[in-house]
């Protein structure tokens, strides 16, 4: 039986052929090579082609200096993973925050939550960016279904959490005032538990696949 690696995700898959797509990140059939243990010892013993001179290396602009320090660090020190942690923490406990304060009539877990949505805010372009260096490194930026999701799911993030905040600079007493609109608010701020949970699960679902232990 032959071997077969997805060159987005890295699954393995034994059979003649290549799956139609693949069961972690649904890369179709053209993503996936032979993998080949041992060398042909034909090729092994063909002599080195020569290699071609040396062209003169034209050193990098500064930004880019900084860009693969930065890629590099990401993608040694999992960055990533470490980032995504905040919004999929820090949203959650923000809506039970909210919902304290319009069952109860505290403020101060309103407050809190605001603070805690500002938090997550300033830190989604560190999630963006290490989340785009993984996408380019690891998985070679492929455009499959998997990653359209986290990429939406990306997006729907930064505009709810930008809407939510100006909504609450607005109209200060949106989650304490008994109000048609603040049920609106609570809803959309489920909706933001709903969209970095999604990325959150996909993300789970590119590093450990489809297992169940």
């Amino acid at each position: 039986m032959k071997k077969w690696e997805c060159t987005v995700c890295g699954y393995i898959h034994v059979g003649d052929e290549p799956p139609d797509e693949c069961p972690v990140c649904a890369a179709d059939k053209s993503m996936f090579v032979e993998v080949v243990e041992e060398q042909n010892p034909v090729e092994a013993a063909a002599p080195p082609e020569a290699a071609p001179q040396p062209q003169p290396a034209v050193p990098p602009s500064l930004p880019a200096r900084i860009y693969a320090l930065a890629s590099a660090l990401t993608v040694r020190y999992h960055l990533h993973p470490i980032m995504v942690h905040t919004p999929n923490g820090v949203v959650p406990m923000a809506l039970v925050f909210m919902l304290v304060t319009a069952w109860f009539g505290l403020p101060l877990f309103e407050t809190a939550a605001l603070y805690s949505l500002v938090f997550v805010l300033v830190s989604m372009p560190l999630v963006l960016f290490t989340g785009y260096v993984m996408w380019q490194q690891r998985y070679r930026g492929a455009f499959t279904p998997i990653f359209k999701i986290k990429i939406s799911a990306s997006i729907a993030a930064v505009l709810l959490l930008l809407g939510l905040i100006i909504w609450r600079a607005v109209q200060p007493d949106i989650v304490s005032s008994a109000s048609t609109g603040r049920w609106i608010y609570l809803f959309c701020c489920l909706l933001l538990v709903g969209v970095v949970g999604t990325a959150g699960h996909f993300g789970g679902k590119l590093v450990f696949g489809n297992r169940k232990d």
